[in-house]
């Protein structure tokens, strides 16, 4: 059984670094655009605080959550930026003050979950240290879209690691998300973490094999960078199919981006 406290410690220390990334902005600045099509970094922060809202319903409120994933089937392509749209309306001190309200009460919840409890969610239910893995690897991606657009950068860091197990997991449900069948051979993925440690998945002797920096695997994962822009290599025609379709979030197939140069 996975002990969730070092994620959710991970998920905090996350939620804080960007919080101080948005907590002196202007106006002008929230509303600055993002590379997310029609998201503003008002928009990326009402995101999170709505599917903090969600995951704490999922853990707590498991009929409050149900009406959830009824709205998403009534609306499955809108129903993100919807909950985003209508958060994002709030005055930024409201907003940022019902995030971290939001994130408060969801860490407290997973803390005190009972040991061995799944939760509901848009896929597979989840158990709390899978929660708090989805929610830290959202507030990442989020938080490099917010950083990108008040040309700002993140030091990746070491809890990254949490990602990259959560894209190692996914590979199969993106092919799934694709229509593709998945290879049954298992795979090998080696990458080099910020602080210089290996990172490795998978048997030693596995035909197929990723390697690179950690994130750039994350930033394939989260689709915030094209392929053609990371530094990962490939062996085998399976891993290689694998990195053109990698996602490690919920939902449709992300669109991705573009590659720096251009169109793909």
């Amino acid at each position: 059984m996975s002990d969730p406290t070092p994620v959710i410690d991970d998920l905090r220390e996350e939620s804080e670094e960007l919080d101080r990334l948005v907590a002196g902005l202007d106006p002008e600045q929230w509303a600055r655009r993002t590379p997310a099509p029609g998201w503003t970094v008002a928009h990326q922060i009402a995101h999170l605080a709505w599917t903090d809202r969600s995951a704490l319903l999922a853990v707590t409120d498991a009929d409050g959550f149900r009406e959830l994933v009824e709205g998403a089937l009534a609306a499955p392509q809108s129903f993100v930026d919807d909950g985003a749209e209508e958060y994002a309306r709030s005055a930024p001190d409201a907003l940022l003050a019902r995030w971290r309200e939001g994130r408060a009460a969801l860490e407290g919840a997973l803390r005190s979950a009972p040991p061995g409890a799944r939760f509901p969610w848009y896929g597979p239910p989840m158990s709390a240290a899978s929660m708090a893995t989805a929610r830290l690897m959202e507030t990442w991606a989020h938080g490099l879209d917010v950083a990108d657009a008040l040309g700002a950068v993140r030091a990746p860091t070491d809890r990254l690691r949490h990602v990259v197990r959560l894209g190692v997991r996914t590979r199969d449900f993106a092919h799934g998300v694709h229509g593709l069948t998945p290879s049954t051979d298992p795979f090998r993925v080696e990458l080099v973490a910020p602080s210089g440690e290996l990172w490795t998945h998978g048997p030693e002797d596995a035909p197929q094999r990723v390697t690179g920096p950690a994130l750039d695997f994350c930033l394939l994962v989260t689709q915030r960078a094209h392929r053609a822009d990371l530094a990962l290599t490939a062996d085998g025609p399976d891993a290689d199919r694998w990195l053109d379709i990698a996602q490690a979030f919920a939902g449709p197939p992300g669109a991705g981006r573009t590659p720096k140069g251009g169109a793909a």
